[in-house]
């Protein structure tokens, strides 16, 4: 398997540091429902993460939540809340979006304000090596011009990094670019007790700490947003790089941005939506199925339109596992059929995604598979025959977190209960009757279909 690699700037054969591979995906400050932006690193990765289990590999995959910084704490003095209440309601709320995603949990979901011990420590390393300084006013700066190696991430050098980026500047920092590992609380924040002041980590070393807390100096692979290149992900590999005398991640993988409506999100323009919002309106499983359909290093645009025909390519989905399941029950004994199209379609699935986790390419893959078996449908198929097209089918379905949408067994039951009765009314001769209950199932929105194997129906 390849795997582009941000720090190399290619495509590098992914072979794990040992029998576990070690992910690290930051999660989410969770002072707000998560928009429909973050919905793309969580399904993504969580494709990633399936697909490395797929192959055979153990994965411990670690995601953080941060639960204290500036937006925490002005948001919780807005709802007139605490900051604790404020980062639980949100990490509850974070949580069924997430499972409404299928997005698997994670392994180990550490919080910042949990994770304090090991981030006074690390800064305390990186103090008695150098690499950090206390401010007079209790605040903690790395000192990125004594790191060589800064912007090796980004790929620009210093000089360019200070003409172009966006930095605090402050007459309390030795240099501008210098970023803050602790900062000393103001008055009415939440603080800790720490050698250097009352205080509270800041954004950068939280990672850091939980990545050498939960899986070590060195990790395989590290996750995240192209937004988090620089500075978060460049700060990350700094510090702990300085800190620990090692590699930090092998891999890094950035997806890309959304746009909605071909536009970029943004409160100011009126095109900002939450994950809630847009579930709320169409469900779950087609935000799911937009944020995997394309390569994650692309960007994608989010609009109505799209969001239908994701929502039409998953009917045909559940249209041929139903199918499936129905030609399975109603099997007939028949010679065995050429089913060469599912050693076909497995190999150039992996081979899609062994290539930089081209979902883009594995889903046309699926399409192709859900094609030969619809015309396999049509000619007939013995129950072993069918039983092999469905579990390729489901397996490459499971890679990809989709078709995990239960119906209502009350529901289902229900309408085969109306189903029975109708066909026995047929049966009867009672086309009234029978009529009827065709009506009633249309009205609840099932639409049936007469075949020479029995009835099927379908939500319409």
């Amino acid at each position: 398997m390849k795997i582009f690699n941000t720090l190399t700037r290619k495509k590098d054969e992914f072979v794990p540091l040992s029998d576990t591979v070690k992910i690290y995906a930051c999660g989410p400050t969770v002072y707000n429902y998560i928009h429909i932006g973050n919905a793309r690193p969580l399904c993504v990765f969580d494709v990633l993460r399936r697909y490395l289990k797929y192959k055979g590999y153990n994965v411990k995959f670690v995601q953080n939540f941060t639960d204290i910084d500036d937006k925490l704490i002005n948001r919780a003095k807005e709802e007139n809340t605490t900051v604790k209440e404020l980062a639980e309601k949100y990490i509850k709320e974070f949580k069924t979006d997430s499972d409404g995603l299928n997005v698997m949990p994670a392994d180990v979901h550490p919080k910042a304000t949990e994770t304090i011990d090991a981030i006074i420590d690390l800064v305390s390393t990186l103090i008695d090596k150098g690499y950090a300084y206390v401010a007079a006013n209790g605040d903690v700066y790395f000192r990125t011009l004594k790191d060589k190696n800064y912007g090796k991430l980004c790929h620009q050098p210093m000089d360019e990094l200070m003409s172009g980026a966006r930095i605090e500047v402050n007459d309390i920092k030795e240099s501008p670019m210098d970023f803050a590992l602790w900062k000393a609380a103001k008055e009415g924040e939440p603080f800790w007790e720490s050698p250097f002041s009352k205080g509270r980590p800041g954004w950068h070393i939280e990672c850091s700490a939980m990545i050498k807390k939960f899986l070590g100096d060195t990790i395989d692979i590290h996750c995240g947003g192209e937004d988090l290149i620089f500075p978060h992900h460049e700060n990350e590999i700094a510090q702990s790089e300085c800190a620990n005398g090692c590699e930090f991640a092998r891999f890094f993988m950035h997806n890309g941005y959304i746009n909605i409506d071909n536009r970029k999100m943004s409160k100011s323009l009126g095109n900002f939506f939450t994950v809630r919002e847009v579930a709320n309106l169409y469900g779950y499983e087609p935000i799911r199925f937009i944020m995997i359909a394309s390569h994650y290093r692309s960007p994608i645009n989010y609009s109505k339109e799209v969001i239908e025909s994701a929502r039409a390519a998953l009917e045909r989905l559940y249209t041929c596992k139903n199918n499936l399941l129905f030609a399975i029950d109603n099997a007939k004994d028949l010679p065995a059929a050429d089913l060469s199209f599912i050693k076909k379609a497995t190999e150039d699935f992996e081979k899609a995604m062994d290539d930089d986790l081209n979902t883009a390419d594995a889903m046309g893959v699926l399409f192709t598979l859900v094609k030969n078996i619809n015309g396999l449908l049509a000619c007939g198929a013995n129950r072993d025959d069918l039983k092999a097209c469905y579990d390729e089918f489901i397996k490459l379905c499971d890679v990809f977190g989709l078709l995990y949408e239960k119906g209502d067994e009350n529901i289902d039951g229900e309408i085969e209960e109306l189903i029975a009765q109708r066909t026995a009314a047929r049966q009867n001769k009672d086309w009234t009757k029978a009529d009827q209950i065709r009506d009633k199932l249309k009205s609840m929105g099932i639409e049936l279909e007469d075949t020479k194997d029995g009835v099927k129906w379908r939500k319409i």
